[in-house]
């Protein structure tokens, strides 16, 4: 017992082999048994009807029929001696002779033979009921008689120009003769079924073959387990997979990857023919560096991918390629650049606020009571933290202020004076802030670097903000116009670039292709450049808005002049503070 639970089982395409070797070997033996049957069938039957022809040929014969009729009509049997030297049994053994019957007997209307191969038992009854015969009939049998099992023929003996069945005449081949012919006849079943036997066997092996291959060695357990993990992990990750076959079709797109491409199931359809971003695809070409990661935008998100081939030992499986969202995690860089730079200005003013304290408390203490009056009215003034953005009560929304003050810090660290338009003026407060701060920290970043990159000694950007109330009391639209001391769009001597053919000839929808930076360098894959100005168009015209450029400048400034408008971004201050 103990060995038998040690044994290890078959393997399932050992399993399967030996079960298609069973069926080939039982359908074979099944055909050649059906086979030799129907042979022996075939061959007792021609023996039937050579019987019925010779009877009929020696009861028709005028000679025999005479023959018969006079006996018949004689009181009793004339001895076996008279039948043994008799015409009768001449006849009927010069038939059998010729034809190599096992017999041929004749007998009267009483069923006493005649004529016999037997001497010893001519004047007997025969052994087989004549009574069909001998009522007229022609019948074929198979039984065993007196000589042996037989396949033979009963015709009547009618009297001369009658219709008086006067006796009968019964031939018969011996069924061993048969077998014989079946023994030369099944040699070439034999060998049919042998060939029949060996061409299943080495189908077997072929599809025992064919079914590893496809399987990969896998037994249908394993297959199932596996079956079972991929739809977890591919239903269960955040990730878009898509799994590529080696015959360059689609074999996963799980439901992250319909997500973030916007597409239905692909899987089954032609890789090469799919509605994926071209980036995708340029990933699986032959000469593509694997693991290289290549950023793009699909739907409004900036999404990163990346492929791998797919191998199981030595067979190449296609490619795996993996998308993640980077659309909130640039999001989140960019308010937390915002933030960072913000405490790094309020650090600093807190020294500076802690010295107009200081310089108040000196006032107090030495009775100059209207030079400390002089000195709070010009801190209300200018305020009590000064950033580096001009005009900023213009804007009642905090986190406008807030965003832009950090801005300009940021700008006036790189040398450029950050300030708002004469016709700026936002009265209510924004309620998308995240798409607010994608657009319009996209637009000041590009100015900023735009300026640096400028001609003009006197760097600056230019934003105006103005919001207009919605119809309904529905949320309203904020307008956004950048503008700075660039050199302006490509075609105009600016100092941009356009990654992946933009060049100086581009015209100004170029800088919203995907690829096109304002930076000096090409953009690098996967660093999040030239991506900026295409997300901001994607989220204005996904609400409903657009980003457009006003003008393109010109060399030595001022520069290019983009507007933004967003449609459902603002509300109305009435309708409750601005908590963000």
């Amino acid at each position: 017992m103990g060995a038998l639970k040690g044994r290890t089982p078959l393997r399932f395409t050992t399993q399967t082999l030996l079960l298609q070797l069973g069926v080939v070997a039982l359908v074979v033996l099944l055909s050649s048994a059906v086979h030799a049957w129907l042979t022996y069938e075939r061959l007792g039957r021609e023996a039937e009807n050579q019987a019925l022809t010779l009877a009929r040929t020696v009861a028709s014969d005028p000679a025999v029929r005479a023959e018969v009729q006079q006996i018949s009509a004689r009181p009793g049997t004339p001895p076996p001696a008279e039948l043994l030297a008799g015409p009768l049994m001449a006849a009927a053994e010069g038939a059998r002779a010729r034809t190599g019957a096992l017999f041929v007997v004749v007998t009267d209307e009483t069923g006493l033979r005649l004529a016999h191969p037997d001497a010893d038992r001519l004047g007997q009854r025969v052994s087989t009921d004549p009574s069909e015969a001998l009522s007229g009939k022609e019948v074929t049998t198979r039984n065993t008689g007196t000589l042996g099992p037989s396949a033979g023929a009963k015709v009547p003996v009618f009297a001369p120009g009658s219709s008086a069945v006067v006796g009968e005449v019964s031939v018969g081949y011996s069924t061993e003769t048969i077998g014989q012919s079946l023994a030369r006849d099944i040699v070439p079943i034999a060998l049919t079924a042998a060939g029949a036997l060996l061409a299943g066997v080495l189908v077997s092996f072929l599809l025992r073959h064919r079914l590893r291959r496809l399987t990969l060695g896998l037994e249908p357990e394993e297959i199932s387990t596996l079956v079972h993990d991929q739809v977890a992990v591919l239903q269960g990750v955040d990730d878009g997979v898509i799994g590529v076959s080696a015959d360059g079709r689609i074999s996963v797109f799980n439901a992250a990857a319909r997500r973030m491409l916007a597409q239905p199931d692909l899987a089954g359809t032609s890789w090469a023919a799919a509605p994926v971003p071209v980036p995708l695809k340029a990933l699986t070409r032959p000469d593509a560096a694997e693991g290289d990661a290549v950023e793009f935008l699909a739907g409004g998100r900036v999404l990163v991918a990346s492929a791998r081939k797919a191998l199981h030992g030595r067979e190449d499986l296609g490619w795996v390629v993996m998308l993640r969202d980077r659309t909130e995690l640039q999001q989140l860089t960019r308010q937390l650049d915002a933030v960072g730079t913000m405490s790094t200005a309020l650090r600093a003013q807190r020294h500076e606020f802690a010295n107009q304290l200081h310089t108040i408390a000196g006032f107090m203490s030495i009775g100059q009571h209207q030079q400390a009056r002089d000195y709070l009215a010009r801190l209300a003034a200018t305020g009590p933290l000064k950033f580096p953005v001009e005009q900023a009560e213009l804007l009642q929304d905090p986190y406008l202020q807030a965003f832009l003050g950090a801005k300009g810090v940021e700008a006036d660290e790189r040398g450029v004076s950050l300030r708002l338009g004469p016709e700026t003026l936002v009265r209510g407060h924004v309620i998308e802030p995240q798409e607010v701060t994608t657009v319009l920290g996209n637009l000041i970043d590009n100015a900023v670097n735009a300026a640096v990159a400028g001609a003009a000694a006197d760097r600056w950007v230019e934003v105006e903000v103005l919001d207009a109330p919605g119809d309904g009391g529905a949320a309203g639209t904020l307008h956004i116009i950048v503008g700075d001391s660039g050199d302006g769009l490509p075609g105009g001597g600016d100092g941009f670039t356009a990654a992946g053919g933009g060049g100086a000839d581009g015209g100004a929808e170029d800088v919203f292709a995907e690829g096109f930076t304002t930076s000096g360098q090409p953009a690098r894959a996967g660093a999040g450049q030239g991506l900026g100005l295409a997300l901001a168009r994607q989220l204005a015209r996904r609400r409903g808005g657009d980003v457009t450029v006003l003008e393109r400048g010109a060399p030595g400034g001022p520069g290019a002049v983009f507007m933004a408008t967003l449609p459902g971004t603002i509300a109305d201050s009435t309708e409750g503070d601005n908590d963000v």
